[in-house]
């Protein structure tokens, strides 16, 4: 078995939601171009160039991924994009977090599942970065939706349906953030360890690692160090996220996390933990590269480590030499990756 095979196997081993979740739907240059705000000629010449990704029909005609094309609507640095049925995007209003919050939690209270969905998807397609989903929609809607099942206000079959179809928005957010990977991106690999069964958390920090550019691999909840040693033996991954809901035994942890830990550290392994289970008193006795209490604090951390590729303007613009180049300048930004939230 080489390299790649033993990727996907992990890959699957991890995640089964994986295999067979992208459903491809496709645009043609014409609707890529009015979403866009552009011409037909600049999307064919981004494709000719290798800036955008396509494919060729039988007769020869190019054909985009509806994702990609959103994702340039959402991050592509263009002056306009228009609106188009062939590529649905959302009300500005969805993209102000407390109020696509209200939103949520209306929808999860009321057993909306399908609101609860579109409203996930709205927030992302309307800029939204992951973090601030996760941060300020997704986990404070999920925690008043816990503490209304405490004090009786929801059962438990509408705690569980809420959960559920979050967590089917996100699996339809990992197959648009995939879809065309830059090449020569870094590998992140992470999960959350044995006993913890918390599947949202770990997502989240997939999805937000996809986000910044990295190819992220989940391992998953109940994930036991062995698993987390073997991804640092055969994926050779430059960031690994660990990320804590629930201790069982903390001295059994500590000992297994440990010496995972310094391993990852003589190999030159950034090493990210997070998550409500890692109280002061087990955080004190852990070694770690960085310690994050909220998503934002991983998408900057990452962003230190690894920045993407420049973004597009629109057309070509001129480089200082006079040289038409298809991207904008890359974005400088800076991290501070201190704080502490699940990984989520």
């Amino acid at each position: 078995m080489d390299g790649s095979d033993r990727k996907e196997d992990l890959v699957n081993r991890a995640d089964p939601h994986d295999r067979g979740a992208d459903k491809h739907r496709y645009v043609s240059t014409s609707q890529a171009a009015e979403a866009l705000g552009v011409s037909v000629t600049t999307v064919k010449r981004w494709v000719d160039d290798g800036i955008l990704p396509a494919q060729r029909t039988v007769g020869k005609h190019r054909k985009l991924l509806l994702a990609d094309v959103q994702r340039m609507v959402r991050e592509g640095n263009l002056s306009q994009t228009n609106s188009s049925p062939a590529v649905p995007t959302s009300s500005p209003e969805q993209n102000e977090p407390e109020r696509l919050q209200e939103e949520l939690i209306r929808a999860a209270r009321d057993g909306n599942t399908d609101r609860v969905r579109h409203l996930i998807l709205s927030g992302y397609r309307n800029s939204m970065a992951i973090e601030t989903l996760a941060d300020s929609v997704i986990a404070p809607t999920l925690h008043q939706i816990g503490h209304d099942w405490e004090t009786g206000s929801v059962d438990v079959v509408s705690e569980h349906r809420a959960t559920q179809a979050c967590v089917s928005a996100l699996y339809e957010l990992r197959a648009l953030l995939r879809s065309s990977p830059e090449k020569g991106r870094p590998v992140a690999v992470g999960g959350a360890p044995e006993h913890d069964h918390f599947l949202l958390p770990t997502l989240l920090a997939k999805l937000t690692l996809l986000e910044s550019g990295w190819d992220a691999i989940n391992l998953g909840p109940h994930t036991p160090m062995s698993a987390f040693q073997t991804a640092l033996d055969q994926l050779c991954p430059a960031l690994i996220w660990v990320s804590v809901t629930w201790v069982e035994t903390p001295d059994a942890f500590l000992r297994d996390y440990n010496a995972f830990y310094h391993e990852a550290e003589a190999r030159g392994v950034a090493v990210v933990v997070g998550g409500q289970g890692l109280i002061p008193e087990l955080r004190s006795r852990m070694g770690y590269t960085s310690f994050g209490d909220r998503l934002m604090h991983l998408a900057a951390f990452s962003r230190s480590v690894y920045r993407r590729p420049p973004q597009l303007h629109r057309g070509r613009a001129q480089g200082s030499g006079g040289q038409s180049v298809g991207t904008a300048e890359a974005n400088n930004e800076t991290a501070d990756p201190s704080g502490r939230l699940p990984l989520a």
